[in-house]
């Protein structure tokens, strides 16, 4: 870990190499295209690595500057430094709806210009940001998710996971979350919920547990949600690939490295364990093993969450435990072993 005097000089080159670029971008010697992109990297740097929401708000007045600098006929300069202001609207920790319907409005400026005449990663790159604004601004009940997954589709064209694993990757995660806010109890629900299924699926094509464990445990782990509550005519296999799901995320999430994380999961592992039998060709047995172990780990996620205080996430997780109480027969006599992890 940096010393607190290694980060202030840390602190002070950057802002020392700043102000040498931006001097450099005002520099009438230069011709005023050249300042423009010098200005636009400057703030794609900002963007990269911001220390506080201040820099994203730099990177975005810096594009401004860079506009004012663009000659006339050069659009496709102007349409990158428009894509890249989106992206700093985009970012903004503070921003609200508002600054996601800024970085909509960046993009859609700066699409048709770049499909004329940028390359074609280029465009679907522009594709998938709108896709995750308009994912967001849906998640506030502000736009359509359809319109979500009908630019997530179309940067799908280029984005192909032989060529660009990270971003099909990214797209086809996000698509499936998509069709699983969806859902609903109908055919079409089914359908969606289904194609998400894939969509996991295809996650775990390009994502592996030993180049990629973040993303690999993520996309385990939703990918052993969208099992648990997708409609099948083989409920209980979906629920033992469920599981599976869920232990792979668990090579990676530890209480120790990734404690809330880990405790999503489990908690995950206990709604899955106490709708599955014990033996599932023997389903008039019960499941009292995996009550037992159901409950364990809802205690052990509960504690997690109060520890670090996520009020609701316990809560929630009290609830799941006092359902298991009050439904099962055995009472409480049945979880002797269960302790909270301290």
């Amino acid at each position: 870990m940096l010393r607190s005097d290694a980060i202030g000089q840390s602190t002070e080159l950057a802002d020392e190499q700043m102000r040498s670029a931006l001097q450099a971008a005002d520099d009438p010697g230069a011709p005023p295209a050249e300042r423009a992109e010098m200005l636009m990297e400057i703030a794609r740097g900002l963007q990269i690595k911001p220390r506080s929401a201040q820099h994203l708000h730099d990177a975005i007045n810096l594009c401004r500057r860079a506009l004012t600098l663009v000659p006339a006929n050069n659009a496709l300069l102007v349409a990158r430094i428009r894509a890249r202001e989106g992206a700093g609207h985009q970012a903004l920790p503070d921003g609200g709806a508002e600054a996601l319907y800024a970085a909509a409005e960046c993009y859609r400026q700066a699409r048709a210009e770049i499909e004329a005449s940028g390359s074609p990663e280029e465009c679907a790159e522009l594709d998938m940001n709108l896709g995750l604004v308009t994912q967001s601004l849906a998640g506030m009940g502000r736009e359509k998710i359809q319109s979500a997954i009908a630019h997530y589709h179309r940067a799908l064209r280029v984005f192909n996971r032989t060529r660009h694993p990270r971003e099909y990757g990214i797209l086809h995660n996000n698509l499936a979350i998509a069709y699983l806010s969806m859902t609903t109890a109908d055919e079409a629900g089914k359908l969606r919920e289904a194609l998400a299924v894939q969509s996991f699926e295809q996650v775990l094509q390009v994502v592996t547990l030993v180049d990629h464990p973040t993303e690999y445990a993520m996309a385990q782990n939703n990918l052993g949600n969208a099992l648990q509550y997708a409609p099948s005519s083989h409920p209980m296999a979906n629920l033992l690939r469920a599981i599976e799901a869920y232990d792979e995320a668990l090579k990676v999430r530890t209480p120790r490295d990734t404690p809330v994380e880990y405790a999503n999961t489990i908690a995950n592992k206990a709604n899955a364990l106490r709708n599955l039998p014990d033996d599932p060709e023997r389903p008039e047995r019960g499941n009292r093993q995996h009550l037992i172990m159901a409950r364990d780990l809802y205690l052990s996620a509960r504690a997690i969450f109060e520890r670090h205080g996520l009020g609701g996430n316990a809560a929630a997780v009290g609830e799941a435990i006092a359902d298991l109480d009050a439904a099962t027969p055995f009472g409480e006599a049945i979880f002797p072993g269960s302790q909270e992890v301290q």
